[in-house]
C-alpha cells in the first residue's frame, strides 16, 4: 500500500536535491505535490520526470507573506486541503567573525529558514486535514556551534523551538510537527559550504565534514527523503515534537 496515496503535500526548497528527492518519493507512494522555489525555471528543469498530472509548480519567495498566502492558496486550489507541508527551502549565508560578520546576510538568512518557515505553517495550518505532518528540514548544525557560522547555525536552532512551540498548539487535531536534521548531504549547496570552508582552513572541506562523520560519507539526498517520508506519514503516528537525525552518526 501506498505511503501516501491520495495525499496533498507541499515541498518549498523544492527545486533543490533533497525537496526533489522528496517530491519523487511522495509521487511514487502516491501523493499529489506542489513543488515551491524561487525560480519557476530552476522548478521546470528539476521536476521534468515527474508526472504534471501529480505534481503542480509555484514560483514564490518563501520569506514573503504575500507569495506564502498564495502558493498555499494555489495549493488548495488545485488539489484541496492539505495533509503534509514539508518546510525545506533554506540558504547557507557566509562564515566571518562576529565583529565582521554582514547583519544584510544575517538576516537573509533568518528570513528563509524560520521566517519562511513559520509563515508556511501560518498560512498552511488553516488549510490542513486534522492528522497530518508538517515537517521543518533544520540540520545537524542545530546541535552544534562553529565559530563564524552565525547566520546558519542561528536558524536551525530556531527551527527547533519553533517546531515544538507548533507540535504543542497542533497536537489537538493530531498534526504531528517535526524536524529532520541531516548530517552533510552529496549535493551543490553543501559543496559550496565546504568549497568556503576550505578556503578558510586551508584544507579539503570535503574530507573536513567525512572525517567528523563516523559512517565516513556524505549523505544522498534519497536517504534523507526516506526518513522525510516517515515523519510525513502515518509511520509516524505517534511522532511529533522530535528531532530526527539522520546524520550519519555526526551529533554522537
Amino acid at each position: 500500500m501506498q505511503a501516501l496515496a491520495g495525499k496533498v503535500c507541499v515541498i518549498t526548497g523544492g527545486a533543490g536535491s533533497l525537496g526533489l528527492a522528496a517530491a519523487r518519493l511522495f509521487v511514487d507512494e502516491g501523493a499529489r505535490v506542489v513543488l515551491v522555489d524561487l525560480s519557476l525555471a530552476a522548478l521546470e528543469e528539476a521536476s521534468r520526470d515527474l508526472p504534471a498530472v501529480q505534481v503542480m509548480l509555484v514560483a514564490a519567495d518563501v520569506s514573503s507573506a504575500q507569495d506564502t498566502e498564495r502558493y498555499v492558496q494555489l495549493a488548495v486550489e488545485r488539489f484541496g486541503a492539505i495533509d503534509v507541508l514539508f518546510s525545506n527551502a533554506g540558504n547557507f549565508g557566509t562564515v566571518a567573525p562576529i565583529a565582521d560578520y554582514p547583519l544584510d546576510i544575517f538576516d537573509a538568512v533568518q528570513a528563509v529558514h524560520v521566517r519562511g518557515a513559520l509563515l508556511a505553517a501560518k498560512c498552511a495550518v488553516p488549510h490542513m486535514r486534522d492528522g497530518g505532518s508538517i515537517v521543518i528540514t533544520s540540520s545537524v548544525a542545530a546541535t552544534r556551534g562553529d565559530a563564524g557560522v552565525y547566520a546558519y547555525i542561528t536558524a536551525k536552532h530556531a527551527q527547533v523551538g519553533l517546531m515544538r512551540c507548533l507540535a504543542k498548539e497542533l497536537a489537538p487535531r493530531r498534526i504531528r510537527v517535526n524536524t529532520v536534521h541531516p548530517g552533510p548531504i552529496d549535493n551543490g549547496f553543501q559543496l559550496a559550504v565546504e568549497q568556503g570552508l576550505g578556503e578558510a582552513i586551508g584544507a579539503d572541506g570535503t574530507e573536513f565534514f567525512n572525517g567528523l562523520i563516523p559512517l565516513g560519507r556524505h549523505g544522498r539526498p534519497e536517504e534523507i527523503a526516506r526518513s522525510v517520508l516517515y515523519l510525513a506519514s502515518d509511520q509516524s503516528s505517534f511522532v511529533t515534537g522530535t528531532t530526527l537525525m539522520v546524520d550519519g552518526g555526526m551529533s554522537c
